[in-house]
């Protein structure tokens, strides 16, 4: 009977959290190109993770959160960009602002690493789930910037790379990065 009861209790807790309020953790970030956790609405709005992920899966039935499984056990969501009309198309995708990012080197130099920058931000949108490796094997190879080790092109484009929009760089090294858009 008791666990009839605890049910019944986050039910009726669940029923008091309006979805504004699961809508508001998107809304209040820092970071908008970070995607929201199931604990991150936890926290803020004070829930189980039961109702945390029902609500987050309701907005996603409804349109207005995309979802994505990350890991193995875990799942990220975020407010999709808006498309544009039909009939409007949409304007072509600017390029990456890598001459913002501060890199090491001058004229040449810095020309092929910004160079070597837009590939791996190029890379990471046509393979939106990457490992370093990949950055390694795929993008070094063919830009290495006048670096002659690999470990010295990741240490250089690495701290640009997370700084470009739309990339949501691991927490940890050697996780996955991901591209959200932008």
């Amino acid at each position: 009977m008791v666990r009839g009861r605890e049910v019944k209790g986050d039910a009726r807790h669940a029923d008091r959290i309006p979805l504004d309020a699961v809508l508001s953790v998107f809304e209040g970030r820092d970071d908008h190109a970070r995607p929201v956790t199931a604990s991150d609405v936890i926290q803020t709005v004070g829930c189980s993770r039961r109702t945390a992920h029902n609500k987050l899966n309701e907005l996603v039935d409804r349109g207005t959160l995309d979802t994505r499984k990350v890991g193995s056990r875990s799942r990220v969501w975020w407010v999709p960009i808006a498309e544009p009309p039909d009939g409007v198309l949409a304007e072509p995708s600017a390029e990456p602002p890598v001459e913002d990012v501060d890199l090491p080197g001058t004229g040449k130099t810095l020309e092929s690493r910004q160079a070597a920058l837009r590939a791996a931000y190029e890379y990471l949108q046509e393979h939106p789930e990457a490992k370093k490796s990949d950055f390694l094997q795929e993008v070094f190879s063919e830009y290495p910037a006048e670096y002659e080790t690999a470990e010295g092109w990741w240490n250089a484009i690495q701290p640009a790379l997370a700084q470009l929009p739309g990339v949501d760089p691991p927490e940890e090294r050697g996780h996955i990065w991901h591209f959200l858009g932008g």
